[in-house]
């Protein structure tokens, strides 16, 4: 079998016009006699329509697509026998269809790996649970503690070792107080292990530039016998976990990491005073996630669009709370992105015209990043004489073909890959878009993935590197041509072709094996 051919079967096995007698052959010939190449068994195992007993048919001759399948709901506790094939058992355990006899198996397995993935399923039964929270691996109990009942979190919050007592930090179900216990410390026995002084004699600190290829640990660790690096991972989780009280992590406004005071800024509880402190952080990083920040105040707002770095400017426009006459003094002095600001998004109908009437060309473009504008202001916006304003409002359904066409001919290659979006474009402007001169290589693509792209349309993709293979999948690409491609010299071509809806059943039949 060449490897063209493998592509060929790979795209059959995902064409959604495959017949089920041709979907049984190629699980028939699935396996692991398959060039690597040809292995097509995860596509058959996506497939939408695949019957109870093909999957189990599938399963049964490649046991390796088992997790997706069992993922997607094709297999069940009976089709699986845990001891042969413990990663599919994990994956029906995660998505809470396994025999829970099959956890008290699995948290005896030899491979911490595997029970590090048993830990992290929910619903595990209380011996297979405290087993776990037992085990010689410090790795398996820290995931455990991530996703426990708050009586249980709670208990391993005691525990000795550092890198589970992050694991606590984590889980939101950890009581506040217990929490609030972890950062100050207050109840709890002093950590007495963490990854660092496991495996390295302390005082030891990771040398940035480490050259060996034994060590694991991350980048900053460091133990000096009070597992300062782990411990400080610990209350960055805690300051992350919304479940801690806003009392405990206030604490670290002033702290010398800047990844503490980091984290505290995106924290949606914090106390003004607080606020106010961290907008005079040095770092701009936290002063933007601060700016984006729905907690913090109008006055705040408006002090931070002056500051002088562009990123915290940014953050503050994307802040749904933002005041809209300090979006519009932002869009004239900062670089927005191509997102919609939620406060946009959210503009009433009196505000939305009031938009649309700005002098600005960046505020009425803003404004045109919205799908649901009413119609006599997307037909407003859609006359601008700006072409930024025009390539943005270019893909809003419900413009006519006159307004699509009107934007070509004023704006000519500033406007056509946006026009070639728009979802109502008709087939005989998308062919008209792709003989335009000069050419526009992104039109090509835009085109080519187009539900309303014709035959013509679609030649013409073809003929662009880009573009050739998203064509080459399009259900209206004429089937000789189809076929045709499927001697193509790109692999990509070969395989969406045959994963073509439009490939003709008898060209499907001579191919399967």
């Amino acid at each position: 079998m060449t490897h063209v051919h493998g592509h060929v079967l790979c795209g059959l096995a995902a064409n959604t016009a495959l017949p089920p007698e041709l979907v049984d052959r190629l699980i028939a010939f699935a396996g692991p006699d398959v060039d690597e190449d040809a292995d097509f068994a995860d596509d058959l195992a996506g497939r939408a329509d695949l019957s109870d007993a093909q999957a189990l048919a599938l399963y049964t001759r490649v046991p390796e697509t088992g997790v997706r399948l069992a993922r997607e709901g094709r297999l069940t506790a009976v089709d699986v026998d845990p001891a042969a094939q413990p990663d599919t058992a994990l994956a029906l355990l995660d998505e809470g269809r396994g025999d829970p006899e099959w956890a008290r198996v699995l948290a005896a397995d030899p491979d911490s790996w595997r029970r590090r993935r048993l830990a992290e399923c929910a619903g595990l039964p209380p011996d297979a649970v405290e087993t776990l929270a037992a085990d010689p691996d410090v790795h398996v109990v820290a995931e455990l503690a991530m996703g426990l009942t708050p009586e249980v979190a709670a208990k391993l919050a005691e525990h000795p070792h550092a890198e589970v007592r992050r694991g606590v930090a984590w889980n939101e179900a950890t009581p506040p107080v217990v929490l609030a216990a972890l950062i100050s410390g207050e109840g709890l026995p002093p950590v007495r292990q963490c990854l660092v002084c496991d495996r390295e004699e302390t005082p030891w600190a990771h040398d940035p530039n480490c050259a060996r290829t034994d060590c694991d640990l991350p980048p900053g660790a460091a133990c000096d016998g009070s597992h300062e690096s782990t411990v400080s991972a610990m209350w960055h989780a805690a300051l992350q976990n919304p479940a801690t009280p806003a009392e405990a992590v206030v604490v670290f406004v002033d702290h010398s990491s800047m990844f503490l005071r980091w984290a505290l800024a995106a924290r949606p509880d914090l106390p003004p005073e607080v606020s106010r402190r961290l907008a005079m952080d040095p770092l701009p990083g936290i002063r933007a996630d601060l700016a984006e920040n729905p907690v913090i105040d109008d006055a705040l707002m408006r002090a931070l669009a002056d500051d002088k770095d562009q990123e915290v400017r940014r953050h503050l426009a994307h802040n749904p709370n933002v005041p809209l006459d300090v979006l519009v003094r932002l869009a004239a002095t900062t670089k927005l992105g191509a997102a919609l600001p939620p406060r946009i998004e959210a503009a009433s109908p009196a505000e939305v015209e009031e938009l649309a009437r700005s002098t600005d060309a960046t505020v009425r473009m803003l404004l045109a990043l919205r799908r649901d504008l009413p119609d006599g202001i997307r037909d407003a916006l859609a006359t601008d004489p700006d072409a930024k304003v025009l390539k943005t409002i270019a893909p809003h359904p419900g413009l006519s073909e006159a307004q699509l066409r009107d934007m070509v001919d004023r704006h000519g290659v500033r406007v056509l890959a946006k026009v070639a979006t728009n979802p109502d474009a008709s087939g005989a402007l998308l062919e008209d878009l792709t003989r335009h001169r000069p050419p526009v290589k992104k039109v090509f693509r835009e085109v080519a993935r187009h539900r309303n792209a014709t035959p013509r349309a679609l030649l013409a993709c073809l003929a662009d590197d880009e573009a050739r293979s998203i064509a080459a999948g399009h259900p209206a690409l004429p089937p000789p041509v189809v076929v045709e491609l499927l001697a193509d010299g790109d692999r990509q071509v070969v395989k969406a072709a045959a994963g073509n809806p439009s490939l003709p059943r008898a060209v499907m039949l001579d191919l399967v094996p």
